[in-house]
């Protein structure tokens, strides 16, 4: 006789864990790796002691953007540690934590295990991303307040001179600073995304971990070239450098909500794709080591199908074309910045007050001796300032020679005469100050049709 074991009706199906308990389980696995903390020791301390070293010196970095006015506001030092971090510290930091959430699972072999505890992989995909995206934001956060304490306690809470030579006051610096790091939220999304992509797309290879860093490094190396500007526009890190247009007067806002909306684009679809991929692969294979040809078809050429759409999107949508650097826009960036600056040095030399209206200044520039039509970025271009002084009938005039990078940032250097912007001290009557002439940074804004 055989006996035949019935389950019963009233048994229930086993049901997943609850979601909050594997998101705090995920986030106590992140945290407790020794390279995760020494991460956000390092984020919530290197930066002020950095900016405060930096402005404690007497050679600044004046090739970074901002760099100059270290010495003169604490906000310019929280700056320079962002245009940094969008160069090289956040793609880092999301190959470290995005790039190797899901990996990491493969190398210790603790899918079976994490599967059996949690019985649902949408649940599994979604902690581990949330507390990724945690710990990034531990991480800018750290960035952020870290470079904002040092430089307020090394120099104080003065006023940030923008990129077109005006006086920002320090309430103004502070909300424009907030949003510039606010800002750079979008593309580091879109990194992490990329990362989660990699490490679900690519398993145990260490090319998972190296993804975020790699199309950092691409788009960096394409922002240097002389691409149109709707490519440029349309790259994940755009925003990384147009949250310089916070900092102009009016504000460039067309690159920067371009640059934000392209990255959190690239960010949504990313973390889809990744999801997508994750909810498929089969976990009884105890030898997978990479999704093989999905990752092509799911992964690369969803991307690259992205970017052709917003290379499409952007060039329809802007009224700027070629390199979006043209002699009309260097120009009246120019005269706009030495108004401002004009104004600057003579309150330091104590003569009669000018209204920018009455200095009426404007300028010349060529390029390579191309007089009218230059366009593009270079290192040879040059600009004549002229303006006048109310009561007097002679015209002044100063000579600039302008190094214009691909993305319409460019640094003017004062060729003369001396007593304006040949050199980089003026006289005043509490003695030798900076002159703001000599040299000062300025911004074209790519994305418009006109000067």
């Amino acid at each position: 006789m055989s006996a035949v074991a019935l389950a019963p009706d009233n048994v229930a199906a086993p049901q997943p864990a609850l979601f909050l308990r594997g998101l705090r389980f995920e986030w106590v696995k992140l945290l407790s790796q020794w390279r995760i903390r020494l991460l956000l020791l390092a984020c919530w301390i290197a930066p002020a002691l950095f900016v405060a070293a930096v402005s404690a010196q007497g050679t600044l970095p004046t090739d970074t953007l901002f760099g100059r006015w270290m010495h003169a506001s604490g906000w310019a030092g929280p700056l320079v540690i962002l245009g940094f971090a969008g160069s090289w510290a956040l793609p880092l930091l999301t190959s470290l934590v995005a790039g190797d959430v899901f990996a990491a699972e493969d190398r210790l072999g603790t899918w079976r295990h994490l599967l059996v505890a949690v019985r649902s992989p949408r649940r599994i995909f979604a902690a581990k991303t949330l507390a990724s995206l945690g710990v990034l934001l531990l991480l800018v956060a750290g960035l952020a307040c870290s470079s904002v304490l040092g430089g307020l306690l090394a120099v104080g809470n003065q006023p940030l001179v923008g990129l077109d030579g005006h006086q920002l006051a320090p309430g103004d610096a502070a909300l424009r600073v907030l949003l510039a790091w606010l800002c750079a939220l979008a593309p580091t999304l879109a990194l992490a995304g990329v990362g989660l992509l990699g490490s679900v797309a690519l398993g145990r290879s260490p090319m998972g971990l190296l993804l975020p860093a790699l199309v950092a490094l691409v788009t960096q190396l394409a922002q240097m070239l002389p691409v149109p500007v709707a490519v440029r526009a349309a790259l994940p890190g755009y925003a990384f450098i147009s949250w310089s247009g916070l900092f102009a007067a009016p504000v460039q806002l067309a690159p920067l909500l371009t640059g934000v909306l392209v990255a959190l684009i690239w960010a949504l679809a990313a973390t889809v794709l990744a999801y997508v991929l994750f909810v498929r692969r089969d976990f009884t294979d105890l030898s997978y080591d990479g999704a093989g040809r999905r990752a092509i078809t799911l992964g690369a050429l969803p991307l690259a199908g992205l970017l052709a759409v917003s290379v499409a999107a952007v060039a329809a949508a802007s009224p700027a074309s070629g390199s979006g650097i043209t002699q009309a826009k260097v120009e009246r960036s120019v005269a706009v910045a030495f108004g401002h600056l004009y104004r600057t040095q003579t309150e330091q030399l104590h003569r009669p007050a000018v209204t920018e209206a009455q200095l009426k200044a404007s300028a010349a520039c060529s390029k390579g001796g191309v007089r009218d039509g230059a366009e593009g970025a270079g290192n040879d271009w040059r600009c004549v300032v002229s303006w006048h002084l109310p009561g007097l009938r002679a015209t002044g005039s100063a000579i600039y020679q302008l190094d214009v990078t691909p993305d319409g940032r460019y640094v003017a250097d004062g060729d003369g005469p001396k007593e304006v912007n040949g050199y980089f001290l003026v006289r005043t009557p509490e003695g030798d100050a900076a002159n703001p002439l000599w040299q000062f940074d300025g911004n074209v804004e790519l994305l418009s049709a006109g000067p």
